[in-house]
């Protein structure tokens, strides 16, 4: 078999196998589902699974892995921007691969699999806007007023909950161009502008 060809059909068995586990775990569970549940809705035998994962939790991990590296591509001609400012396009890039990959996205947002496929993707997504951040602070040479850690765990806290309401909400409550322009007011102008208030906040006591 041509190189190629093999890849092909490697693609094709990893995606079948990745389209079956999803759909299980948003039907199930993921602790319901077995190997034996994932291989007969692929309609592939145990060894063809065995050849590519050890178990459903290495699938699992490859599921986000490969969501993960996808998004990077999406993102990556759109760093240069969001070094320079806040131009809220990785955000809305975000929401229009979960709209393309609803129910992956779904499966890891719920927290399937005791939280472990939602724990890597946020560390991910934290590590990747911490360095945003930073990179953001030294190209217009200003100093964090916060950790830079609590502000992209935060930044990406908000960004997840909100995604994960808008991706289980029936029928879709807004585009994803109004739910970035949201997300982007709410982080350049702060909840208390956002809940309606006008001018500086009131001073808070010291203690």
């Amino acid at each position: 078999m041509p190189p190629q060809a093999g890849d092909r059909r490697v693609r094709r068995t990893r995606r079948l196998l990745r389209d079956a586990l999803v759909s299980l775990v948003l039907e199930r569970g993921y602790a319901a589902v077995t190997v034996e549940d994932i291989t007969e809705r692929a309609d592939l035998g145990r060894a063809t699974f065995y050849s590519h994962y050890t178990d459903k939790d290495d699938l699992l991990d490859r599921v986000v892995t490969d969501l993960l590296d996808e998004l990077a591509e999406r993102l990556r001609p759109l760093e240069l921007g969001s070094e320079v400012g806040f131009t809220g396009k990785p955000a809305l890039e975000i929401f229009r691969h979960a709209q393309e990959e609803r129910d992956a996205y779904r499966m890891i947002l719920r927290g399937e699999g005791d939280g472990r496929a939602l724990r890597q993707f946020t560390a991910a997504q934290t590590e990747a806007a911490a360095g945003v951040f930073w990179a953001r602070a030294a190209h217009e040479e200003v100093t964090p007023r916060i950790s830079v850690e609590v502000l992209a765990r935060a930044w990406v806290g908000e960004q997840l909950a909100v995604l994960h309401w808008w991706l289980e909400s029936q029928p879709r409550p807004m585009e994803p161009e109004e739910a970035t322009k949201m997300l982007l007011d709410l982080s350049l102008r702060g909840r208390y502008w956002a809940n309606g208030f006008e001018g500086e906040p009131p001073a808070q006591d010291a203690q």
